[in-house]
This record gives C-alpha cells, structure tokens and sequence, in this order.
C-alpha cells in the first residue's frame, strides 16, 4: 500500500484535449461582459466536462439574459436549463466529426465570438499572475488559491476602471 504523501494529488485529474494531456484543475468563470469583472467561478478537476458546470456559473443577478459560451457547453441538458430559466442561449455551434459546420452557423458563431471576446481577456489576466500552473494538492487548495487570483484580477481591473472613470 502506497503511503498518502507519495500518492500525490487523490482529487486532480487527468484530460486529454487536442492530444494534449492536463493534470489539475479547471477554473470556469462567469465575467461581465460590460466591466470585465468575475461575477461566479467554480473549481473542478480537469476531467470534468464544462457544461456539468453551467447551472453553477449562471448569475441569477446579473442583469443579462444572452448567455455566451463556448461549444463546450453546449448539450440538449443546457439548452433546456437556460430555456426553464428564461436566459437567451447564444452558446457557440459545435461541429461534429464528419459533420462541418454550414456557412451560415459559422458566421453566427463569429458573431458570438466577437462578443465573447470580451471576456476571454479575463483568462489572460489570470494566466498572467501565474495561473496557468497551480502548486497545490487537494481540491480545498487549489479552491482557495484560484478563488484568490480571481480576486486579484477582479481588483486589478476594478482599479483599471476606476482610473478610467467608467459609468457605472
């Protein structure tokens, strides 16, 4: 029997995108598009699906109905829960294999993107104070470590706003 220090991390997972493997953890993040800032965030490990995450994310006062996300929270599941709960579903179109997306899909999704865009700036800022690597072992941890760096980039761009004097 493996001794608990050499086992490493027991709630860290293992994924694998684009032939790419990942061991660790997923920060999903709900941002106001207007201001930038981190409204929601859940922590999970890296093998678990985005949309199992949508229903945590939504922001029941934040003042916008369209939902923007990536295709990977796209599924029938999360069609129905923005539907029941009122929201606009502008999640990205996804293609499957042997089944390309149609021209006019594709240009409703580079539509999407502009507006997604937006807050896709927030993981920049993220990865920039060194989130891309997380140091920790447990899922207790690394909630803390990330819920602080969302902080971080929160009062950053807070200060960012404030210097720019933006109407609120």
């Amino acid at each position: 029997m493996a001794m608990v220090r050499q086992t490493g991390d027991r709630n860290a997972r293992w994924t694998k995108k684009n032939g790419q493997s990942y061991f660790g953890y997923k920060n999903h993040i709900n941002v106001d598009k207007r201001h930038k800032l981190i409204h929601v965030y859940q922590v999970t490990g890296t093998s678990v699906h985005d949309s199992r995450c949508l229903e945590a994310l939504l922001d029941p006062e934040n003042a916008g109905i369209e939902i923007f996300a990536g295709s990977a929270y796209r599924s029938e599941e999360s069609e129905q829960l923005l539907q029941e709960k009122g929201y606009r579903n502008r999640i990205h179109d996804r293609a499957y294999r042997n089944r390309p997306l149609s021209k006019a899909k594709e240009k409703v999704n580079t539509r999407r993107s502009r507006r997604r865009a937006r807050v896709e700036h927030v993981f920049g800022a993220i990865a920039q104070q060194g989130g891309k690597i997380l140091r920790t072992v447990g899922i207790a941890r690394a909630k803390v470590k990330i819920g602080m760096m969302n902080l971080v980039c929160n009062i950053r761009h807070f200060t960012y706003l404030l210097k720019q004097e933006v109407a609120w």
